[in-house]
């Protein structure tokens, strides 16, 4: 149903926290030209877990607005509360958004059938397309492939944003549910191999700062050009590390701004990004040719 390169997009916001909406447009008509196949909007990167529920939809309202149908646009609206997750996802669809991201219950650690019983639950409730997402290293919770399968027969669940960054894990739910649900690299240090392997794109914080350079990686490996793919990826390898030496969004919030998109908000417990990684950052930016030599 997605393709390419999804940018989990950073929620900018003013020094006092406040959520940055001119800053936001901008960041919308940027990637819009660059390339960028769908925004993913108030994911974890968008500090989805500090936004109030009404924050939280009247920036997927904004998003869907200020896109107005250029290109798709996926809302976060996953929780660790079944309840919360069903409004949030009820009040992205009623907003226009074009799929929901639900991320595993954080913090809960439910069984496999509190995964299953939850994500159907949400589905059922709410008819808009859903991508699961598995990210256990932030969340606690693992979903497992029998699970994933489990749920790929609920009609409304079209795909899964896999970010552990084990190839054969992807490999094992691409064979299993494949011709029923899409896969989602959530990982951008082994998105292009898991694309060759079959993946349909990159839900990427990379994208947040090089937007055209991961839109046409994801192209040449979706078209199954992997030495393109390669040439395209080797400069945007510093980053996809680098934007990680910290918790995200903490390193690729201060990229933003070091690159003049965004102004220095960031929501406690968060904080800006430690001195000693000011100059790896920089350096990535720079290899990646998106951050002048100063």
């Amino acid at each position: 149903m997605f393709h390419g390169s999804m940018v989990a997009l950073v929620t900018p916001m003013h020094p006092d926290g406040a959520v940055d909406e001119e800053s936001l447009r901008a960041l919308i008509d940027w990637h819009v030209e660059q390339g960028t196949d769908a925004i993913v909007i108030v994911g974890t990167t968008g500090e989805s877990a500090t936004l109030d529920p009404a924050e939280h939809c009247h920036v997927i309202r904004l998003t869907v607005q200020h896109v107005a149908g250029r290109i798709p646009v996926i809302a976060g609206t996953g929780a660790n509360s079944t309840r919360e997750a069903i409004e949030l996802t009820r009040c992205a669809m009623q907003a226009g958004a074009d799929a929901c991201l639900l991320v595993t219950p954080y913090y809960n650690k439910p069984t496999q059938q509190g995964l299953y019983l939850h994500h159907k639950a949400v589905a059922e409730a709410v008819p808009v397309p859903q991508i699961l997402y598995n990210v256990p290293g932030r969340t606690a919770c693992d979903m497992l492939p029998d699970t994933v399968v489990r749920l790929a027969e609920i009609p409304n669940i079209v795909g899964i944003k896999e970010a552990t960054g084990n190839l054969a894990r992807a490999g094992e739910i691409l064979d299993r549910c494949g011709d029923k649900i899409d896969l989602y690299s959530g990982d951008d240090a082994t998105a292009l191999d898991c694309i060759l392997a079959g993946a349909k794109g990159d839900i990427s914080v990379t994208a947040n700062v090089a937007p055209a350079a991961m839109h046409a990686m994801c192209t040449a490996a979706l078209a199954g050009d992997a030495d393109k793919a390669r040439a395209i990826n080797a400069p945007l390898e510093a980053l996809h590390r680098d934007l990680f030496l910290e918790a995200n969004p903490i390193p690729v919030k201060w990229a933003l701004m070091e690159m003049g998109k965004i102004p220095t908000g960031i929501r406690l417990p968060m904080t800006l990004l430690s001195e000693p990684y000011h100059e790896s950052v920089r350096a990535a930016l720079r290899m990646a040719g998106v951050l002048d030599e100063k």
